[in-house]
């Protein structure tokens, strides 16, 4: 999958445009709307605003967090072993802090990345300063042909460029789940 990124400054239009590929066959989880205008994207029925987590670079920073952990925690039981204090008093000391190094890590990467604009989203935030929306599509290539026929139609939303996309088998989990949360009572 790619993921397309479209810019406008008419939130209505975008609006459109998601009708118009909801109705095409694109799934909600493959659209989204980044803007500073939240209660602007809120109250259009149509689009789907980025996740507020997802603003920022948590989930890269978490996992560079969870990296310089485990390298922690094996500097620890390496320590350990290396040092022979485990023979007299045993390893259950150092696999517990291992976990607490782990832990610890992971969290501080998680907050060193809340503090962050997500990375994929940086290079816009002169356009989102200027009051402008980002529109954001999930295609895989056998919807490309279906994004630009819709997009054609819109020529106030205009290309601003490629990255990388959720990874199909999550978008289709995904779409598979708000299908089940329609159907059951």
């Amino acid at each position: 999958m790619k993921r397309r990124f479209f810019l406008s400054d008419d939130l209505d239009e975008l609006d459109r445009c998601e009708a118009e590929l909801l109705e095409s066959g694109l799934g909600t989880p493959q659209i989204h709307v980044l803007s500073r205008d939240d209660a602007g994207v809120a109250n259009r029925s149509h689009l789907t605003p980025v996740e507020a987590v997802l603003k920022k670079d948590v989930v890269r920073g978490t996992e560079v967090g969870a990296v310089i952990g485990m390298a922690g925690a094996a500097l620890v039981l390496g320590v350990a072993w290396f040092s022979g204090v485990t023979t007299s008093v045993g390893w259950a000391p150092f696999i517990f802090l291992a976990i607490i190094v782990l832990g610890f890590c992971t969290w501080e990467g998680g907050l060193f990345g809340i503090q962050e604009p997500h990375r994929d989203f940086s290079r816009f935030d002169d356009e989102l300063e200027q009051g402008k929306h980002l529109f954001i599509v999930d295609i895989s290539d056998s919807d490309a042909a279906v994004l630009e026929q819709v997009m054609a139609g819109h020529p106030t939303v205009r290309f601003a460029g490629e990255g990388n996309a959720t990874p199909e088998l999550v978008v289709q989990a995904h779409k598979k789940f708000n299908d089940a949360m329609q159907t059951l009572p």
